[in-house]
């Protein structure tokens, strides 16, 4: 009885113009990286826009969050706290509302970082994708005649192989 180890065979990348491991590595590294490598520099900016945006938001949430906590700390040392008007209930769904707010954005900025690298792997590997003029495809209106007094109008697609 000879048990024989069966050896993983790596994926040939060699076909393929831009290769999908490089690019999801230099986009883990640094963000766009991958993006400038498939030669699709333009999604730079928009990745970039997404980080600054969602920065932002956690900065905002966590300034909303830290008010309405020291907010509720200074109610529960029966001190003045700038939401008069708000009992304890109101500053706890306050303080629960803005650090929920402030861990989703969190989590998103991890969503986005993600994304990046999954666009820049997709992107490699659809590098090698052969688009001809041989394909196309055309969207036409129809009217079809089913009997005599029976027509039926729509919209057809069409899939023309050259």
């Amino acid at each position: 009885m000879e048990i024989r180890k069966q050896k993983k065979e790596k994926p040939d990348y060699s076909s393929l113009p831009k290769n999908p491991r490089k690019a999801s590595l230099l986009s883990a590294m640094l963000p766009g990286a991958g993006q400038v490598y498939n030669g699709k520099a333009w999604k730079v900016p928009i990745i970039y826009a997404g980080f600054m945006a969602d920065i932002y938001f956690i900065n905002f949430n966590n300034r909303r969050y830290q008010v309405f906590r020291e907010a509720l700390f200074a109610f529960d040392e029966g001190e003045p706290n700038g939401f008069p008007t708000l009992n304890r209930d109101a500053l706890v769904r306050n303080v629960d509302y803005w650090r929920r707010n402030r861990d989703l954005t969190i989590l998103l900025l991890g969503v986005i970082y993600a994304l990046n690298i999954i666009d820049a792997n997709v992107d490699a590997h659809l590098s090698g994708f052969d688009i001809t003029d041989e394909l196309s495809l055309s969207i036409e209106p129809s009217i079809d005649n089913f009997t005599a007094q029976n027509q039926q109008m729509g919209i057809s697609f069409k899939l023309n192989f050259k």
